[in-house]
């Protein structure tokens, strides 16, 4: 690939989506963080370091929304917000509120810039990155994800560069309190999210490692098709399509019941989709979903053909959920379904061996999901192919990790070592991949470079080997930040 699209400013201009201007990497002049933190930092005396929650309470546009009870002992949690402009571009227009969350062990420490691409926690948690460098952490909620989002809502501005835009202010808000090393990190759509972010502004931060982050071509991708067609055993595969044939050739039995169970377990209704369509859709998703967070021992709990309707459902609910197409779920992942459907793309589903008792042929597509026309949004083929070129032509100190059976490896991005970057594969894994997870040699040599980039001292082999399997069992909960739509939306 040329390198033409290696400078950052080139790409957003080649790209053209969203901030239609190709001026230089750099925002406008109002997105310049101030210098207070420093100066006040400056001011302290040298042997009084000052209070973390006086430093963020003088950071320019950042609320310090509560700090909570200490998670671990040596660490500070606290729930932020900081004031962000709608439109990059267009600074002085609408605004609205980002939240964030940071995890606190010392200024020292190197800073850990998480996101889940969509909405957060506001409980303690911990990235693995941030457990095996034992850093700080600050993790973003994506724009559009209430309550991160303008009111009213543009939806033109929700894309990948004005996300970018939004991380690349906070990074410039918080270096001056955080002087050394900055790693992004983020599990799936907060993998790629750490990616375009990259893309746009790739000194922003040291490196990057991304869990399971795919690159979509269209909004029905048939390559995901055959990369299913080829998982588990011949008889695995039949006996997932003759449970999803069934399903939708006993409708008049497993439709009532749908929706009577999704109504009791979650409190679900289907009322933009309407019950039919959400059982189709949901059917249609069983496969991925499968495979997605489950392995080959699922295969033995198919039900039998011909067996109580309830079972059916029963196991929709188990491997999908039965709210995945419910009004709740689709108005909470909106945005979602809106950047798949205009930017990101998605995959498309196996529908071959359903036909005569399929009622909605080819609709399953994520523009069909959001709850609002979408005809003034269309899809736009060149940005992920763009960005995809950037990440393995120029993509520097990039680590990914994704799971050998997970469907999304089917989009896994591609990087080259001559730019210090690394993939890695956890065999038999799934969306749940991890550094943890790998085989030993490839284990130490993501720890190795995570440490290098880092700025800490190398360790062993076996040192690290040892630190990753450790048995102890970290004081704060860990997470790749893997979430999905079909995991429901984050609640503490």
């Amino acid at each position: 690939m040329s390198r033409f699209f290696g400078h950052p400013a080139v790409l957003a201009c080649v790209l053209a989506l969203g901030l239609q201007a190709c001026g230089g990497s750099e925002l406008p002049p109002e997105s310049t963080s101030p210098s207070a933190p420093e100066v006040q930092a400056q001011s302290q005396t040298q042997d009084a370091a000052p209070d973390i929650l006086a430093q963020l309470q003088a950071v320019p546009g950042l609320t310090v929304v509560q700090e909570r009870p200490a998670p671990a002992p040596g660490v500070r949690f606290f729930v932020l917000r900081y004031d962000q402009p709608a439109d990059h571009l267009h600074p002085q227009g609408a605004r609205f509120q980002q939240r964030m969350t940071l995890l606190f062990r010392s200024a020292e420490a190197p800073m850990v810039l998480a996101s889940t691409g969509y909405g957060i926690f506001t409980s303690p948690a911990q990235f693995e990155p941030t457990y095996l460098l034992q850093g700080n952490q600050l993790l973003v909620e994506h724009r559009f994800f209430t309550p991160s989002i303008p009111q009213p809502a543009d939806w033109k501005l929700l894309n990948i560069e004005q996300a970018a835009a939004d991380h690349h202010r906070i990074v410039q808000a918080f270096k001056p309190l955080f002087p050394g090393k900055w790693i992004s990190t983020g599990g799936s759509k907060g993998g790629m999210t750490s990616l375009y972010h990259r893309a746009f502004f790739p000194r922003d931060v040291d490196a990057t490692v991304a869990y399971v982050a795919p690159n979509s071509y269209g909004t029905q991708d048939p390559r995901y098709v055959k990369f299913l067609s080829k998982l588990g055993t011949p008889e695995c595969r039949e006996n997932i399509r003759a449970f999803q044939r069934e399903v939708l050739e006993r409708r008049a039995e497993t439709e009532p019941l749908f929706q009577a169970t999704g109504a009791a377990h979650y409190g679900s209704t289907y009322g933009f989709l309407g019950v039919d369509k959400a059982l189709e859709f949901t059917t249609l998703e069983f496969a991925f979903a499968f495979w997605q967070y489950g392995d080959a021992s699922l295969c033995d709990v198919i039900p039998a053909p011909g067996g109580p309707a309830q079972a059916l459902v029963d196991l929709l609910d188990a491997v999908v959920g039965l709210s995945y197409t419910s009004d709740g779920d689709l108005e909470y992942y909106a945005p979602y379904d809106f950047q798949a459907g205009t930017q990101l793309g998605s995959y498309a589903s196996d529908e071959s061996h359903l036909r005569g008792v399929q009622r909605y042929p080819r609709q399953y597509d994520p523009r069909a999901l959001v709850p609002f026309d979408m005809k003034p949004y269309p899809f736009n083929p060149f940005t992920m192919p763009l960005v995809e070129g950037w990440v393995k032509a120029f993509g520097e100190r990039i680590l990914l990790v994704y799971g050998e059976n997970d469907p999304w490896s089917t989009g896994a991005f591609s990087v080259s070592a001559r730019n210090d970057s690394y993939r890695f594969f956890e065999p038999g894994g799934n969306h749940g991949a991890s550094i943890q997870g790998l085989p030993e040699a490839d284990q130490a040599a993501a720890l190795e470079r995570l440490r290098t980039w880092a700025g800490l001292p190398s360790e062993s082999t076996v040192a690290m080997g040892l630190r990753a399997r450790s048995v102890k069992a970290p004081e704060l909960p860990v997470t790749t930040g893997a979430l999905e739509r079909r995991s429901g939306p984050p609640r503490d």
